[in-house]
């Protein structure tokens, strides 16, 4: 199964629009991140955990020519507006399957209204078929299963997403003990850090360093990061042996 990094940054990305900080001025490449999204593909199948702003940018960047589906961890803008650009997927395999909780599809349903209407549709308006997920049950992605995990953003719920012996979780900031035994056994693990001061909404670098010592993954990856966080090589040197920083277009294999 691989693993490739979309994007790994905030809601704004990095570098932040007008910005005079010293790291969105970095001109590694490392220190440029587009929001929050990763795409893991294994045999014939092909997916996205979440689809933001930038996906267009994404999907030319990393050549994905098929996708099956996009699972959604909750309904925040930087994790759902590039919907539109679905569109060529669409006309190549027609409608594109679309995993989230029933709130979210609530949302998606009021904010894109077009890509739902039944009646006078525009012929070139996106294709989607809702698959409405529930924590409780695993769900079937290709010739694999998709555990949800049930987690808060604050005080908003989002899922992460277990398949095989990868996890996803990100934007979040709390998780109850029964969904933490969903991540036993891991070999990877891709979490959260939004900076080394606390949010209000999102892990810190301690509090992620804390869930990776508790679910201890093989691996774990952060991703999510703010350009407040510091230059990915600086923060890299912190971390635990097992522990690294995501940036974008990184790919790994499990």
């Amino acid at each position: 199964m691989k693993i490739y990094f979309l994007g790994t940054g905030t809601s704004q990305g990095i570098p932040v629009i007008g910005s005079n900080h010293s790291v969105c001025k970095s001109t590694d490449p490392k220190d440029k991140r587009l929001r929050v999204s990763v795409w893991i593909s294994w045999d014939d199948s092909s997916y996205v955990i979440d689809c933001g702003p930038d996906f267009r940018q994404q999907m030319l960047t990393c050549e994905c020519q098929k996708l099956d589906g996009i699972l959604f961890t909750h309904e925040h803008s930087d994790h759902t507006a590039g919907i539109d650009d679905i569109r060529p997927f669409n006309f190549r395999q027609g409608e594109m399957p679309m995993y989230a909780h029933s709130r979210v599809i609530e949302n998606l349903k009021k904010r894109f209204d077009y890509v739902f209407e039944t009646e006078n549709r525009y012929p070139g308006a996106p294709s989607v078929k809702i698959i409405e997920v529930n924590k409780d049950i695993p769900f079937s992605i290709g010739n694999k299963t998709a555990i949800p995990v049930n987690a808060m953003h604050g005080d908003l719920q989002v899922f992460g997403y277990r398949i095989d012996d990868f996890a996803y979780l990100t934007d979040v900031k709390t998780i109850e003990e029964k969904e933490i035994s969903k991540l036993k056994n891991l070999k990877v693990l891709v979490i959260n850090a939004l900076r080394e001061e606390q949010h209000f909404s999102h892990f810190n670098l301690q509090e992620a360093l804390d869930f990776i010592a508790l679910v201890k993954p093989e691996k774990a990856y952060l991703t999510h990061i703010s350009h407040i966080f510091g230059f990915h090589e600086e923060i890299q040197k912190k971390l635990p042996e097992n522990v690294y920083l995501a940036y974008d277009n990184l790919e790994i294999n499990i």
